[in-house]
C-alpha cells in the first residue's frame, strides 16, 4: 500500500471493540455471545480473552471508541500488562458519549456531539483509559450535516493532533457516506490533508461507497472497513425471509471455497486491493476464527459476478439497519 500517509499492521484484518466493550449491541444474535454475567468484571474477563485471542491468532490491529461502553479501558487494562512488542496498534474515535448506563433496555445507547468541548474532554478520556495516545483519532460518525468537516476550532485542534504524531481519521456512516468522505478529502490544515484514514461501512449488502474509497486510497489515505458482516445479516444467524434469496447465492459461492457466510463477505472486501483493514467484530472466538478464513479465499471472476448481484439500494440498506434491536 504504496503511498498511504499511515500504514497499519498486517494482516488485514482487526478486532472491533463495538460489541464487547458493552453488554447491549444491534449485531443479530449478540447477546448469546457474551458471558452469562453481564456485569462489569464478567464483561472485562470476555473482553480480555478475545484480546488473547485476537493476539494468539496474529492479529495486531484494535479498534475502539468512547461509546463502547468501557471498550477502552478493558483494552487499557489489557495493554497495562503487556510489553510495548506485545501489543497491537490501537484506533480510537471521539464524538458519541455513552449513554446506556451498562443497561440493554436503555432509551438512548449513544449521544452524538461533534464540538470543541467534547473532542478536548473525550481526548483526555481516551489518554487516560489506554495509558497512551492511540497510532488513529478518528471523528465518529461524520457527516454532511454535523457540521463537524467545517468546524474550525475542531479541525485546528485535529491539526495540533497531528502534528504530535497522531494520525487522524473519520467514520461514516449512512446513504451519504460517499459525499461525506468526497468532503472530507478537501480538508487541509497549514497546506496539509488533516485526514490520514477513513473506517467506512461497506460489505455485500451496502458496497455504494467503495469507488469513493479508491479515491481516497489513491490519494494517500488508509482506508478501514467496519460492519463488514452488515452486523450479522451476512452470517449464518440471519434468518429473515427478506434476506433468504440473497443468503443463497452467498451460500453457494461460501460452499465453492468451504467457508462460512462471514469469511465469504470479510473475503470478498479483502478482495478490493485499495483496502487496507477489515475490522471483524467478533464477539466470540469461534466467530474471530471463522473470521479470518477470509484470509485464504481468492475470488475468481464468476465469483465477483455472483455476489455483484447482492447490493441493495443504499436507502433500503440502511433503512433495515435502523430497524435492527439492541439485544
Amino acid at each position: 500500500m504504496s503511498g498511504k500517509r499511515l500504514t497499519l499492521p498486517r494482516p488485514r484484518i482487526g478486532l472491533g471493540l463495538a460489541a464487547l466493550g458493552r453488554p447491549g449491541y444491534i449485531n443479530l444474535g449478540h447477546g448469546e455471545d457474551m458471558p452469562d454475567g453481564r456485569d462489569v468484571e464478567a464483561m472485562r474477563a470476555h473482553c480480555h480473552a478475545m484480546l488473547d485471542t485476537a493476539w494468539q491468532r496474529g492479529i495486531r490491529y484494535v479498534d475502539a471508541a468512547r461509546s463502547y461502553g468501557r471498550a477502552e479501558a478493558f483494552l487499557g487494562d489489557w495493554l497495562a500488562e503487556r510489553a510495548d512488542e506485545q501489543r497491537p496498534a490501537v484506533g480510537s474515535k471521539w464524538g458519541y458519549t455513552y449513554t446506556a448506563g451498562w443497561r440493554v433496555d436503555a432509551d438512548v445507547h449513544e449521544v452524538k456531539e461533534h464540538s470543541r468541548a467534547v473532542l478536548d474532554r473525550q481526548w483526555g478520556e481516551t489518554l487516560e483509559a489506554l495509558g497512551f495516545p492511540p497510532v488513529l483519532y478518528q471523528i465518529h460518525s461524520a457527516t454532511l450535516d454535523s457540521g463537524v468537516l467545517d468546524n474550525a476550532a475542531v479541525l485546528e485542534r485535529l491539526g495540533e493532533l497531528r502534528d504530535q504524531g497522531v494520525a487522524i481519521g473519520l467514520t461514516t456512516s449512512g446513504p451519504a457516506q460517499a459525499e461525506t468522505l468526497a468532503r472530507a478529502m478537501e480538508v487541509e490544515i497549514e497546506g496539509r490533508p488533516l485526514f490520514d484514514a477513513v473506517q467506512a461501512t461497506a460489505n455485500l449488502f451496502e458496497p455504494s461507497v467503495l469507488g469513493q474509497l479508491e479515491k481516497a486510497s489513491e490519494a494517500g489515505m488508509a482506508v478501514i472497513i467496519k460492519e463488514a458482516v452488515a452486523n450479522g445479516r451476512l452470517t449464518a444467524r440471519n434468518d429473515r425471509p427478506k434476506d433468504a434469496p440473497a443468503l443463497q447465492t452467498l451460500d453457494a459461492v461460501a460452499g465453492r471455497h468451504g467457508v462460512g457466510r462471514d469469511a465469504l463477505a470479510i473475503g470478498w472486501l479483502l478482495d478490493h486491493p485499495f483496502v487496507d483493514m477489515v475490522l471483524s467484530g467478533a464477539g466470540n472466538a469461534e466467530q474471530l476464527g471463522s473470521n479470518l478464513r477470509a484470509l485464504d479465499i481468492t475470488l475468481a471472476p464468476p465469483d465477483r459476478e455472483a455476489l455483484a448481484a447482492l447490493a441493495e439500494r443504499p436507502e433500503s440498506y440502511w433503512s433495515t439497519r435502523g430497524g435492527l434491536d439492541w439485544n
